[in-house]
Formats: C-alpha cells, structure tokens, sequence
C-alpha cells in the first residue's frame, strides 16, 4: 500500500515527462522502498558484485591498521618524543609502499584523503599556479564527475576548458588531442581506467605527447593502482591520484603522486601547518595512511595473480550471459581494458527494472557518485550510446575476493531475470516479430 502512494504521487509531480524518465523515477522510488524494508526486516545480504564502487578492507591491511588505532597513536608530526617518531616511521614506511607499487620516488608522495582530493588538488592547483601565463586545460567528457566539476569551476574562474569528445570505444582520440594543446596549455587530465565502462587509456602516449609539448600530464588512476602495472616515469605522467579503498584499504585516504623532476609546481587547497611539502596542510591520519601502505603492499605482491584471476571470473561472467541472451552489448573497447569491470547494455530491458529483480546480487547502473540521477549516464552517451540502450545497462564489478560460484549465481539469475522482463515488454514482442522500431513514429498524447 505504502508503494502504491508513494508512486501515485511520484507520478502525480511527473506529469509532463518523458515516459522513459516517469518508469526510471517509479523504479528508483521503489528501489528505495525494497531497501529499507531489507534493512529493517534484516534480511540476508546480497553477494557483492560493485568492486568498482569500493573493496572490501583485505584482513591483512586491518592487521596492519589496528596498532596505530589504540596503542602507536602519535601524532606523526611531533618531533620531541617517542609517540611522534613511532607513527612518523610508520608513515614514512607506508608513503614508500605507495611509492614502490607505482615506481615513484617516496618524496612524491602527497596523503590525502581519497582521490576526489587528489583530482581537485592537481587540477585546480596546477591551473591556478601557472595562470599568469596559461589559462588552458584539457580533459576528456569520460572523466569521473569530480574531474568535470573542478575544471567547471576554473571556468568560472576564467579560465578556458577543453572537454575532448571520445571514440565509440570510449578511448581518447591521439591527434585530436595533439591538435587541441595550445602554447597556454598548462593541463591535460585522462583517466587511467574508466570507472563506469573499465576502458584502459593509452596514457603511455598521451604522456609522451604532453611531454614533448611542455604541458602537465594528471591521470586519475584510482581504477587502475594495484591492478595493471603502472610506471609513472615510463608513462611520463606528472600527476596521479590513487585511492585506499578502491584497492582493498581504508576508506578516507588516498594519494596524489606530484612528480619532482621536472618539477610540477601547484597551488594548495588547503593552508595550515605545511605538511606534506607544504601541498596538504592537516595532521595525516597514521593508521589510514599504514592502511593505505599495507594495501599498496599487498596488491603489488599479488597484481600479476589478482588479474589473472579477475580476467578469468569475467571472461567466465560475459561468455556465460551472452551465449544464452541476445542483443546484449558490451560497453567500451573490448580489448583496451580492465577486465574487472564489465559494462552491458541489455536491449529492451530497463536497468533499474534489473537491478531490481536482481536485488540478491549487488550491482550498479553507473558510478557510485551519480547514481542518484535519473539521467542516462553521460559516460554512456559520451561514446554514442543510445538513450533506451544507456538506460538499460548494468555495470558488473569483480575483484579479489570474488568467487566462481558467486559469478555463475549473477550471471544465472541476470539470464534468468532479463528473459523474463523481455517477456513483459511489449517492444521485445514487436521486434520478435520482425518490426523496426526505428522506423516507427511515436505520437504523444
């Protein structure tokens, strides 16, 4: 009853609206409704299939952390007694963690605290230091939302932003980027790892390009640390940000590796005492940098295991769902990627429909940060996806923890679920029977 209300008047306040958008917002509505009534009644929980989202913290990065929890629990920055210097040799030891796994020097090491963080202290902080005589930045429409609005906000401030159009595949088109730096080019900022469709940038010669150009190269590599090799003096980039619990550490911390050689000069944030070369002023937190550290630690020890394993569960999770489904589509290159994160449109099927009926098997219709909007993703449209298509995909996330039996259960019940919401769907009956539905005009009433 409390659902039926609910959605008359949900209904009532979307008159007017596509109906695509009214079936997105009843769906989200009672999405809503199906979890708290699970929270309340405290139902089992789903498998976890949203790696990308975040990890689960690895026991040994929890070992790791507790110390410097209830007994090491110095400030790190105190430099009179015992307590100080304990938890600054326990920093000190984890910011060469960090450094090791993507072949930095540990002096290039900034904590912070997550890379939302990282991005806006690079992107914000490299313009506004070189503005007198560059007031140009470019980035790609693909890039995470938090990417996007640091460089709104140097728009506002004046500055000119380039937002580069990617291929179909979802990968940055070379020339077009070579043609569009300009001599007041100070940035270019590309993504390592796409965080909704898992495509790899070729950053190995976007750096090469930004380097023979005199421009800063910044990648957000927060899907792509501890899960494909990285050498940032290989890669050329002078900018990347890392996140902790993207790579099975503690939530609130992350990195920004900021290069020393040629020196990359950026404007703070944040002001106070000087820490961190004086870019990120605030106490670092001990136990979440350890944390970060130990799980730095872990993933370069297993990098070469973890993906070998990933590719396997997801090669397993794709073959098993489209020998059985047809008109599924796979979102973004499929072979310029990270196999952990898989993108699939399902024709004719309403993604929040899906994840609905899957609701045993925790998954997501995008990124994490904007899956509040009942807008399409604009990853999605970036590459040319079709609004119904981008409406009807599902991003599949798989990690270290991930089992076999757990990808068979999702991708049996997903075959399960879409044969049966494509039976309900009047469009599915019409294109069985041969009608083009592009070639249909639709009145509104």
């Amino acid at each position: 009853m409390m659902r039926k209300t609910v959605t008359t008047k949900l209904l009532g306040s979307l008159r007017g609206f596509p109906s695509h958008r009214v079936n997105y917002a009843v769906n989200a509505v009672a999405r809503e409704l199906i979890k708290s009534r699970e929270l309340e009644n405290d139902e089992l929980r789903p498998l976890y299939m949203d790696f990308q989202a975040t990890t689960p913290m690895d026991p040994r990065v929890l070992d790791a952390m507790l110390p410097y929890q209830v007994n090491y629990y110095g400030n790190p920055h105190s430099r009179t007694h015992a307590y100080g210097w304990e938890s600054e040799s326990a920093m000190e030891k984890a910011r060469k963690q960090v450094a090791d796994l993507i072949a930095a020097d540990p002096r290039e090491i900034v904590f912070t605290s997550g890379a939302t963080e990282s991005n806006n202290m690079s992107i914000k902080g490299v313009a506004r230091f070189y503005k007198s005589k560059k007031k140009h930045v470019i980035t790609t429409q693909t890039e995470h939302k938090c990417v996007l609005d640091s460089c709104r906000v140097l728009e506002a401030e004046g500055f000119d932003i380039t937002y580069l159009p990617v291929k179909t595949n979802g990968l940055v088109d070379l020339q077009l980027l070579e043609g569009t730096i300009r001599q007041d080019t100070s940035l270019v900022s590309v993504m390592t790892v796409n965080n909704e469709i898992g495509v790899r940038q070729p950053v190995e010669d976007i750096g090469r390009i930004c380097r023979s150009r005199n421009v800063f190269f910044h990648t957000d590599a927060a899907q792509a640390v501890g899960k494909i090799p990285i050498n940032v003096s290989d890669w050329k980039v002078d900018l990347m940000s890392i996140s902790g619990h993207k790579i099975y550490g503690p939530k609130g911390v992350g990195a920004l590796y900021v290069r020393r050689r040629p020196r990359v000069r950026m404007e703070p944030l944040q002001n106070g005492g000087g820490q961190e070369r004086g870019l990120r002023s605030g106490t670092v937190p001990t136990p979440l940098a350890v944390g970060l550290g130990a799980a730095c630690d872990i993933a370069q020890q297993e990098l070469e295991y973890d993906h070998s394993r990933v590719s396997m569960l997801a090669n397993r999770l794709v073959r098993k769902i489209m020998s059985e489904i047809p008109d599924v589509v796979m979102n973004g290159d499929p072979e310029q990627r990270y196999p952990g994160c898989i993108n699939l449109s399902f024709a004719y099927v309403e993604g929040e429909s899906l994840l609905m009926a899957l609701k045993d098997v925790a998954l997501s219709s995008g990124s994490a940060c904007t899956s509040a909007s009942l807008e399409p993703s604009y990853v999605l449209r970036a590459i040319g996806t079709d609004e119904d298509l981008a409406h009807s995909s599902i991003r599949f996330g798989i990690g270290r923890f991930s089992t076999e039996a757990e990808v068979d259960y999702t991708a049996d019940k997903c075959i399960q679920q879409v044969k049966r919401l494509r039976e309900m769907s009047p469009l599915w009956e019409m294109v069985q029977e041969g009608i083009d539905l592009k070639s249909i005009k639709w009145t509104q009433h």
